[in-house]
């Protein structure tokens, strides 16, 4: 899968999925919130944070709903990745924390 983006637009392309970026977004956030169940289920509902278990199948189901996203929002998601991945860098070079300060 050289460009996974263009992979999945295909597929929607082909089967005749296409939906506009606000559906998309909730199937992202559905998705998301099944891996958040497993780890919930999986930890004790975080009393045993070391026993998580995330399935591959479900990340990605939610690697194909934000590529997906991407594309009905008409982003690139791989410059957008490049892009976060530098502002990440900077944030480290400056503050040695990759979290946002705002």
């Amino acid at each position: 899968m050289d460009d996974p983006q263009a992979t999945v637009a295909s597929f929607l392309a082909t089967h005749d999925l296409q939906a506009p970026p606000a559906y998309r977004l909730l199937d992202l956030v559905s998705e998301t919130g099944e891996v958040a169940k497993e780890a919930a289920t999986s930890t004790d509902y975080g009393t045993d944070p070391g026993a998580i278990e995330l399935s591959a199948d479900e990340l990605g189901d939610v690697y194909f709903a934000l590529l997906a996203l991407a594309e009905a929002a008409e982003v690139d998601a791989e410059a957008a990745l490049a892009d976060a991945m530098a502002k990440y860098e900077q944030r480290l070079d400056g503050t040695e924390s990759a979290g946002s300060r705002e």
